[in-house]
């Protein structure tokens, strides 16, 4: 009787977590007590960039954005072959590129919608079969449009189904997409409100990755079970300042 009441009273505070807080809202945001903003992208950790083309034209195979939208669903098969850098480089530019820099570093204006323009995550890589990149994990640079190799990874695929509990559908993709969240970046402007607004963000870039995978012959799959502990440590993730919170194999269908 008492786990039931437990998971009960869970899932309330679960459900009033979803509700919106800001009309309650009296803690001052660090934003409000003017400290120091938090940068707007994670630094560099390597000293060499890919740099990434954004000719995308010539890429583009379903070009109808209706059809598109209708034809939207998830793939969980995908044939062997591989993805060109430049198809890589137009699925990242679509989810997480830097279309403008506001103010003085004050935002980034991105292909997706953020609450407050803090847009909080950074995109990280399995690369598994794309054209011209070792295999590897990788972090991807929206202020440059690069990608930078982070280390390769001995039975990468193991190691991914592993922390997909399982899941050895995502290891035959092409890539597998990380997205992790760096909270501060958020915390910063909506404090307690940010936690629910980062998660909403995350379900904008998910869709577009989704509809830019469906433009160029691709399939994508939203993955949110996962073992946070293990799929923290293969991205060298401390945790607690960052940690993946949405993930998504690409591969072509």
């Amino acid at each position: 009787m008492e786990k039931n009441q437990d998971v009960k009273n869970k899932i309330r505070s679960n459900r009033e977590f979803m509700k919106s807080t800001f009309a309650k809202e009296r803690h001052k945001s660090d934003q409000q007590k003017q400290l120091p903003q938090p940068p707007l992208t994670k630094a560099p950790m390597s000293n060499t960039a890919i740099k990434l083309s954004k000719e995308f034209s010539s890429l583009i195979k379903e070009p109808d954005y209706l059809k598109l939208v209708q034809e939207r669903k998830t793939h969980r098969v995908y044939k062997n072959e591989s993805i060109t850098i430049d198809q890589l480089s137009f699925l990242l530019w679509t989810t997480q590129g830097i279309k403008e820099i506001r103010g003085n570093n004050y935002a980034t204006v991105r292909p997706v919608p953020s609450a407050g323009a803090r847009h909080a995550f950074e995109t990280y890589l399995t690369v598994l079969n794309v054209e011209g990149l070792e295999k590897g994990i990788y972090h991807y640079l929206p202020m440059e449009h690069s990608l930078e190799f982070i280390k390769s990874v001995d039975e990468l695929e193991n190691k991914i189904s592993d922390s997909l509990r399982g899941q050895t559908f995502a290891a035959k993709a092409a890539v597998v997409f990380f997205y992790s969240a760096v909270p501060y970046r958020c915390e910063w402007r909506f404090l307690l409100e940010s936690h629910k607004l980062m998660l909403l963000d995350a379900g904008h870039v998910m869709q577009n990755l989704y509809l830019s995978s469906g433009a160029i012959g691709c399939g994508a799959c939203a993955m949110a079970e996962f073992d946070q502990e293990l799929v923290d440590n293969l991205l060298g993730l401390d945790g607690e300042n960052e940690f993946i919170i949405y993930i998504s194999p690409v591969g072509v269908i």
